[in-house]
């Protein structure tokens, strides 16, 4: 194969994103990646708060922060009163954790396929209050959703105070049975921290339904909103508990269009908040990309992630590791192990195989170390942005590569 491969464009969407157009893009999971519309959107807010700083955000800025809250609450079929937004789903879950507290000898639970960071937190708060972090092991490859269920349910033990469960994982990109798991730990009275990171905009989303005593996850992803958004639900009868990371101005406050809770979270001190008031924008803007709204968008991208690993699969001479089913805009795939790894991995070391991929071939997608290195997935991500062709010219490498 050519080191000069055409360059493999993305899909007719793709000129609304401000992507590099020499680099087929498909790691839209890590950080997301937002319109240039809503760039817009978002730099407006910024030019009406530093040309009029104390009317904005003394005045105005309160009812754009609703506006903003109102139509999240909508497109997540939940209540505004019930939200706050947070910087991201990360700050969400530390802010849960960091608002509750434990007894000694108390379980927290989370699994193996848990997002690093979420991970710390839950050490933290165990070794904080004399608890115990148990990990449950879910499989990957599996066959059925129930699989995890089960592995999911076999390390509750009677000592299991919190569960904290991906809607969808990180490593694996794996839609979780997650109303099944809220359920069944409901009726095992233990509290339900949900990270939603990738969820909204991926997957069709009603926390209402859900139901989990707590629900964080991420706009700056699959709603494309600017990096920096995100929410946090929780339900009416918690929110006493829960405090912010930092106490806001007007803690204590009950004027509407907010209420105590929210009080807490809304003015933490001076910052820009454009990319909150610019959640609205970006919910419009991708519901009104293609004529179906945004059911259509999550089927698009759902279907070119099925598409996509299945073309990989076929490169790579596997089956599919999980169930059609379990896969949202996200898929891993088991790539051989990686050789010669320093030991331990410096941070934010970039696998090999990643590097050379985008240097050489011009495809930006990671290579997660999973369950634990040398082992490897590859993880693909599928946005409308993107083109089948793309996944094409990844599987021609890959193909190209082990036939060496």
């Amino acid at each position: 194969m050519s080191d000069s491969l055409a360059l493999i464009k993305g899909s007719e969407f793709a000129r609304h994103w401000r992507l590099r157009a020499d680099i087929a893009y498909l790691n839209h999971g890590s950080f997301g990646a937002c319109p240039k519309a809503v760039l817009e959107v978002q730099d407006s807010f910024r030019w009406k708060l530093e040309s009029s700083p104390w009317r904005f955000q003394v005045i105005e800025m309160a009812g754009h922060h609703a506006a903003a809250r109102t139509a999240l609450a909508q497109f997540l079929h939940a209540s505004p009163d019930d939200i706050v937004f947070v910087p991201n789903a990360t700050h969400g879950v530390n802010t849960v954790l960091r608002s509750l507290s434990f007894r000694r000898g108390d379980e927290l639970l989370t699994t193996n396929q848990d997002y690093f960071a979420c991970r710390n937190a839950m050490e933290f708060a165990a070794r904080r209050d004399g608890a115990r972090l148990v990990v449950a092991k879910l499989p990957f490859p599996l066959e059925f959703p129930e699989q995890i269920i089960d592995a999911f349910l076999a390390a509750v033990t009677p000592r299991t105070r919190l569960a904290l469960i991906d809607h969808v994982t990180s490593p694996t990109g794996m839609i979780m049975p997650v109303r099944e798991l809220v359920s069944e730990l409901g009726r095992r009275d233990i509290i339900t921290l949900v990270d939603g990171a990738h969820a909204p905009g991926m997957v069709p989303l009603n926390l209402h339904e859900i139901d989990a005593d707590y629900y964080t996850g991420n706009c700056h992803k699959w709603l494309c909103a600017p990096k920096g958004a995100a929410f946090l639900h929780v339900r009416r009868d918690l929110q006493e508990q829960i405090h912010p990371l930092a106490i806001s101005h007007v803690a204590g406050e009950v004027a509407p269009p907010l209420n105590p809770f929210q009080h807490e979270f809304f003015w933490a001190g001076t910052r820009d908040t454009s990319a909150y008031l610019a959640v609205a924008s970006a919910l419009k803007f991708m519901g009104h990309l293609v004529e179906g709204g945004w059911p259509e968008v999550m089927r698009r991208n759902r279907q070119l992630a099925v598409d996509a690993r299945q073309l990989l699969c076929e490169a790579l001479h596997i089956k599919p590791p999980c169930p059609d089913e379990m896969v949202g805009a996200m898929a891993a795939l088991p790539i051989p192990p990686a050789a010669a790894l320093p030991d331990p991995l410096p941070p934010y070391f970039v696998d090999p195989l990643q590097e050379e991929l985008f240097q050489r071939w011009q495809i930006d997608v990671p290579v997660v170390y999973f369950p634990r290195p040398p082992e490897r997935l590859l993880r693909i991500s599928a946005q409308i942005y993107n083109s089948l062709s793309q996944y094409e010219r990844l599987a021609e490498v890959l193909r190209d590569r082990a036939g060496r």
